[in-house]
């Protein structure tokens, strides 16, 4: 079984967001993760000016909810471009790395993969794609053995 989560893209006011999203919803924001905190990359050409952007921040509401957010950087990367009325991404959670590549391979098929399904520098397994009928999704195992400690 999946879950299905919101991912809300900003340009460049995602925390001031998703922090009046906790004033008024409550819960509790466990991550706050800047451009400036991912590793250098060969293939991703980081911008000096997204250093201070979201990359990745999460708002766990009180009744189990989560909205998930981030920043559309500067820098030109395939996938990213923000526009206001479609900046959404529907997350499912994976429960293995298999449920996973049945997620991505299945949905992903005649659509934009954006970001192909491997692990991450943030020990998840993850993909992002853009499906046929033009919806942006990702998908995201999180595997114990690989979890930062």
């Amino acid at each position: 079984m999946s879950s299905l989560i919101p991912y809300l893209y900003f340009d460049g006011n995602c925390e001031q967001a998703l922090n009046f999203y906790h004033a008024v919803l409550g819960g509790r924001i466990p991550y706050v993760g800047r451009y400036s905190d991912m590793p250098p990359s060969d293939d991703q050409k980081s911008n000096p000016e997204d250093a201070n952007r979201i990359m990745h921040m999460s708002l766990e509401l009180e009744d189990g909810a989560t909205i998930l957010a981030s920043d559309v950087p500067t820098s030109e990367m395939p996938g990213y471009k923000f526009t206001p009325g479609n900046n959404i991404a529907l997350s499912l959670n994976a429960s293995s790395r298999e449920h996973a590549d049945k997620i991505f391979n299945g949905l992903s098929q005649d659509g934009i993969v954006t970001m192909p399904l491997a692990d991450t520098f943030w020990g998840a397994y993850f993909g992002m794609w853009v499906d046929k009928f033009g919806i942006s999704w990702m998908v995201n195992y999180d595997d114990p053995a690989n979890m930062p400690k």
